[in-house]
C-alpha cells in the first residue's frame, strides 16, 4: 500500500508539471474517425490519410527520441509511434509525462514496422485523461501466435468482480461477455417483438409481492406510511394486463429476491417474463426454442456450444420429458409405483432434515432435483410437475396429479418456467388461500393478492406463460462459471475493515 501511495503521488506530480506547460490533462472532448479494429482489419487503405483514435495506454516502450507504445480501444488493441522530431519537443515532453492507463488521442497515417506490426505513426498527440491509480502490473507472452496475458486480476476472481473497471481493461475478454450479453437482450426483444409481443414496466415496489416464493427485500415509503416490497416477479401483473385486453406483453427487468448467493443465484437478477393469450404451455416451447436459438446464433454463429466443457446441440426441437419419465429414466426410479411412505424415506436418504408433513407431489419434485436434474443433459423440457409445485398452473390433461408446466434444462441446469395458466378465479382463490396458510412454517410463501383475483374474476383468457432467468441463459450461451461473471457489479459481502482488494 505504501508503494502504491507513493506512485499516486508521483502521478500527482506529473500533472502540475503537465500544466505547467501548458497542458490540460482533463480537456473536454475528442473525436476519433476511427477504431482500432477497423484499422487492424484494413490496415493498407489508412497508409496515406490520417486517422484518429482515442484510447488507453497498456505498454510503453521508449527509447530517446521516440517510442512505441500499445493503445487500446473498445474494439481492440493497436500500435503507436510517437518521435519527438513529429509532434514536436513540447508535445513529446508531455508524452514522457505519460503512464500506463493514461487515455489519449492521436492522429497519424497507418503503417507497417519491419515485424509487420500495423501501426499509426503519430503526428498529432492529444493528453485526453491522467490517470492517478495504476493498473495492475500486467504480463504478456505471444505462444504459437496467441497472446496470452498474466496478471493478478484474472485469477483473483473477488478482485475482478469488485474493481470491474480495471477487470475490463486489463481482460478484453470480459468486455465481450457483456457485449454478447447486450446481443442476447437484443435477440430476444426482436424475436418477442417479431411474434406481436409488446414490452411493459410492472412496478419494482409493490404493497403485495407474488408471482414465486421467495423472501423479499422490503423498505418503507415515508410520505405513505406503507410498507413495500421489491418485485420477486412481474408474473401478477402482466396478467392484469392480459385481462385488460393486452394479448401479449413481456417484461424484461431486474427482480429481487432475499435468498443465499452461489454460482447460480444473486438477489439482483434479471428476469424475462412473457404471457400470451389463448395459448397453452406448447406454445411456450415452441417460443423458448426460437428464443435460444436466435440469442445463441446472435453471439454463437452456431447451435452447437460447449459449455464448461460439455457439448450441447440447442437446434429445435427439444426434447419432452415429464418428470416421473425424467426420474425413471436418470434415477432408475417408478415413482408410481412407490406408496407415499417408500416415497418419503427414498427422498429422505439425502434429506435427513425432510419436513414429516410434506406432501407427496413435492416429494416427487424433492427426488427429481436430488437425483436427476443434473443428469439431464437437454436441451429438454422436464414437464408435467406435481400439482402441489404451483397454485398458478392448470392441471395436466390426462395425467391427474400433474400439472401443465415445464422447466428448460441445458446440461443440468434449469434456466426457466412456463405455465398454462390457471383461469379458473374460484379454483384460483382456493389454491392461493391453501397455500397461503402455511406462511407461518414457510416464509418463501407469498400472501394472497386480493387485487390480482379481482382482476381474473373479470375474466382472464387462456394464456400460456413463460419465464426464463436472463443471467443462467447469459452464463451458458456464453460459457461463464458463475452468475457474477455475466453481471456487471454482483452482490457482494462487504469488505472487513482491515482488508483490501487493491490490485
Amino acid at each position: 500500500m505504501e508503494y502504491q501511495a507513493q506512485l499516486i503521488d508521483q502521478r500527482r506530480a506529473k500533472i502540475r508539471r503537465l500544466r505547467e506547460l501548458g497542458v490540460e490533462p482533463y480537456p473536454y472532448r475528442f473525436d476519433p474517425t476511427h477504431t482500432s479494429a477497423e484499422i487492424l482489419a484494413d490496415a493498407d487503405r489508412y497508409s496515406e490519410q490520417p486517422v484518429r483514435l482515442a484510447g488507453r495506454l497498456m505498454s510503453i516502450r521508449s527509447k530517446g527520441k521516440s517510442s512505441f507504445a500499445h493503445m487500446q480501444d473498445g474494439e481492440g488493441r493497436i500500435q503507436i509511434y510517437v518521435r519527438k522530431d513529429t509532434v514536436g519537443d513540447g508535445a513529446y515532453e508531455a508524452w514522457n509525462l505519460l503512464d500506463i492507463g493514461d487515455i489519449v488521442g492521436v492522429e497519424g497515417p497507418v503503417f507497417r514496422t519491419h515485424t509487420g506490426e500495423i501501426t499509426v505513426q503519430v503526428q498529432k498527440l492529444a493528453i485526453l485523461s491522467k490517470s492517478i491509480r495504476p493498473l495492475p502490473v500486467v504480463k504478456e507472452q505471444i505462444v504459437d501466435g496467441e497472446r496470452r496475458v498474466y496478471d493478478d486480476i484474472r485469477e483473483n476472481t473477488e478482485l475482478r468482480y469488485r474493481h470491474r473497471s480495471i477487470d475490463l481493461i486489463v481482460n478484453p475478454d470480459v468486455r465481450q461477455v457483456f457485449r454478447s450479453r447486450a446481443n442476447i437482450l437484443k435477440a430476444i426483444r426482436r424475436v418477442l417483438d417479431e411474434r406481436g409481443f409488446i414490452e411493459v414496466e410492472t412496478p419494482a415496489l409493490q404493497r403485495v409481492y407474488g408471482g414465486a416464493s421467495a423472501r423479499p427485500f422490503k423498505t418503507h415509503h415515508n410520505a405513505l406510511d406503507l410498507d413495500l416490497y421489491l418485485k420477486i416477479s412481474p408474473e401478477l401483473y402482466l396478467k392484469r394486463l392480459i385481462v385488460g385486453g393486452l394479448d401479449r406483453v413481456y417484461d424484461l427487468s431486474k427482480n429481487f429476491r432475499n435468498e443465499g448467493i452461489d454460482r447460480a443465484h444473486n438477489p439482483e437478477f434479471t428476469m424475462l417474463e412473457a404471457y400470451q393469450a389463448y395459448a397453452d404451455f406448447t406454445d411456450m416451447m415452441d417460443l423458448t426454442e426460437a428464443l435460444f436459438a436466435e440469442s445463441c446464433l446472435a453471439v454463437r454463429d452456431t447451435l452447437k456450444i460447449s459449455f464448461q466443457g460439455r457439448e450441447v446441440d440447442l437446434t429445435p426441437p427439444w426434447e419432452r420429458l415429464p418428470m416421473a419419465e425424467a426420474i425413471e429414466k436418470y434415477a432408475g426410479v417408478n415413482v408410481e409405483a412407490l406408496s407415499d411412505a417408500e416415497l418419503r424415506a427414498l427422498v429422505a436418504e439425502r434429506d435427513p432434515d425432510l419436513p414429516p408433513e410434506m406432501p407427496r407431489g413435492l416429494l416427487i419434485n424433492e427426488l427429481f432435483e436430488q437425483r436427476a436434474e443434473e443428469r439431464v443433459t437437454g436441451p429438454a423440457f422436464v414437464m408435467h410437475h406435481p400439482q402441489e409445485t404451483t397454485p398458478l398452473c392448470k392441471a395436466a390433461r390426462g395425467r391427474p396429479g400433474y400439472i401443465e408446466r415445464f422447466e428448460p434444462y441445458v446440461l443440468g441446469w434449469e434456466i426457466g418456467n412456463a405455465y398454462s395458466e390457471l383461469n379458473d378465479p374460484v379454483r384460483q382463490r382456493e389454491l392461493l388461500e391453501a397455500q397461503a396458510a402455511g406462511r407461518e412454517v414457510d416464509g418463501e410463501i407469498p400472501p394472497v393478492d386480493e387485487d390480482f383475483l379481482r382482476a381474473i374474476e373479470i375474466g382472464m383468457p387462456p394464456t400460456g406463460g413463460l419465464g426464463i432467468g436472463i443471467d443462467r441463459m447469459v452464463m451458458v450461451l456464453t460459457d461463464q462459471p458463475s452468475i457474477r461473471d455475466v453481471i456487471a457489479f454482483p452482490t457482494l459481502r462487504p469488505l472487513e475493515a482491515n482488508a483490501t482488494t487493491e490490485p
